[in-house]
């Protein structure tokens, strides 16, 4: 019985020695999702593009609207103080004159809009005022005598700022002085030009914030549709597509991208599911065939002959090699990388194939000299192979194999005297393990690959193989790019 957390050990136990394993037998097991988890407790999901974009416009919205708040506060503060002062000097000066010509009423009136004016003597008395200046004089401020015009800035006697102009009349020690001042406007009391800035600001940030979001949306719209059709794709039917929104931004390049990305991959899985059904129907004859002959061995015992039955076994599992052999080079073809490819000669490449196979009928060989392509040797080779192993198996007497050029290609032609392919399997014979009825006929043992594989082949050289018109037989042609004399080594030959 195991011993509850915290209980003593019971008598006889011996504790784990210190070692080290001792560590890990006493540290309870973690699993391995806690252990991610606690090396990163800080990982967050993935956040909203919408969010992140909205975020990002406010931010730089913000930054915006201050600097242009604070600067338009500034400007603003400017003007009015400089219109204030320019008023103040304007009637400060104009009643210096009359003071200096002798007109000065008893009261007196508010001029220019200024309504604190204000006369005082050299020592200080208050000689004339306006009515608003009454109760008291403005400043204790005296210009000097050679700067008899002044601007500045104090505090009222109500407790506001007030703007003022002192002009000393004369230069003299018995000049007078004049006074004219200005409460500073609304918009300079109490910061409330700040205030109203910040308040406008703000307003303006959140209809920003509601336009960036609101956009974000309509931009990221067609992305969310996007994202709800592949979540509906699946493997079993990949016939679906996405939405392509109007125009042609990036969102619908994408959309475009993924609808080709579909197709083409509708199109292999396709081409795999077919090729499993053709792979599985091709072997599933012969492996049913030696399956039933050895059942038959096995049960008759003295109705058949075991020699028999091993040589058709073994003619099966060549076969069936075969087979597997061309689905390999097939696949190779297809996902593996291109082999290093290097001029060869077609006219000697030609003649060595030929002259290394034996048939029933001779191979007439016509070749043009100099006839170089870039290509893989061995895999021309296995074309031409193909190509001689079709021709003999149908041929009635003839094969002719010409080596050519023409409009910058290199061609291959074979052609055979046998009965020809009609019109409409001229494509269909290039497909994986197609076989008209006269290639069964006449051996019944093929795979049904070997045109695939040429094809494949020459396509990977950027070439053609087709079956053309013939007046007699078939005739296969191979057109491979053409090598230059000057890409030659050793120059032209």
């Amino acid at each position: 019985m195991t011993p509850e957390f915290g209980a003593a050990p019971e008598a006889g136990a011996r504790e784990p020695a210190d070692g080290p394993g001792a560590l890990a037998s006493r540290t309870p097991h973690v699993p391995k999702f806690a252990q991610v988890r606690r090396l990163h407790p800080f990982r967050r999901r993935p956040g909203s593009i919408r969010r992140h974009y909205a975020i990002m416009f406010v931010t730089v919205s913000f930054l915006f609207v201050s600097t242009l708040g604070v600067t338009v506060d500034m400007l603003i503060e400017k003007n009015v103080a400089a219109e204030a002062i320019g008023r103040t000097q304007q009637v400060a000066t104009e009643w210096s004159a009359r003071i200096r010509a002798g007109r000065i009423p008893g009261v007196i009136p508010a001029t220019g809009g200024v309504n604190l004016i204000e006369v005082l003597d050299p020592r200080g008395r208050v000689v004339d005022a306006s009515r608003a200046a009454h109760g008291g004089r403005l400043s204790m401020f005296r210009p000097p005598a050679d700067n008899r015009v002044q601007s500045f800035t104090q505090t009222s006697r109500n407790g506001g700022p007030l703007i003022l102009t002192a002009v000393r009349v004369a230069p003299t020690r018995d000049s007078l002085y004049v006074y004219a001042g200005l409460l500073e406007s609304y918009l300079l009391s109490d910061n409330r030009l700040e205030i109203d800035t910040a308040v406008c600001g703000a307003v303006l940030l959140l209809i920003e914030t509601w336009v960036a979001w609101n956009l974000g949306g309509q931009i990221l719209r067609p992305v969310e549709s996007i994202r709800v059709s592949m979540a509906k794709i699946t493997s079993g039917d990949l016939s679906l597509r996405v939405p392509v929104p109007s125009g042609d931004d990036e969102v619908a390049t994408l959309a475009g991208a993924v609808n080709d990305t579909l197709a083409r991959l509708e199109i292999m899985t396709q081409r795999q599911r077919r090729f499993a059904s053709d792979v599985s129907h091709e072997l599933r004859t012969p492996i049913a065939g030696m399956r039933a002959r050895l059942e038959e061995a096995v049960l008759y015992p003295g109705d058949t002959d075991p020699r028999e039955t091993i040589k058709d076994a073994l003619s099966t599992a060549d076969h069936l090699e075969a087979v597997v052999d061309d689905l390999l080079v097939l696949s190779r073809l297809r996902s593996a990388d291109p082999p290093p490819r290097a001029p060869v000669n077609l006219g000697h490449l030609v003649a060595e194939v030929a002259a290394s196979r034996t048939g029933r009928f001779p191979v007439h060989i016509e070749v043009s000299p100099g006839v170089r392509t870039r290509a893989s040797r061995v895999q021309l080779i296995r074309v031409v192979e193909n190509l001689l192993a079709n021709a003999q198996r149908h041929a009635a007497s003839r094969i002719t194999v010409t080596v050519t050029a023409a409009d910058g290609q290199a061609v291959v032609t074979l052609t055979d005297d046998g009965a020809g392919i009609a019109p409409k399997d001229r494509e269909r014979v290039f497909d994986r393990f197609v076989r008209l009825d006269d290639a069964r006929r006449r051996d019944p043992k093929g795979s049904g690959l070997g045109l695939a594989i040429s094809r494949e082949v020459a396509d990977a050289h950027g070439g053609t193989l087709r079956v053309e018109d013939s007046t007699k037989g078939a005739r296969f042609v191979l057109r491979l790019p053409l090598l230059p004399d000057d890409d030659v080594p050793g120059g032209p030959r």
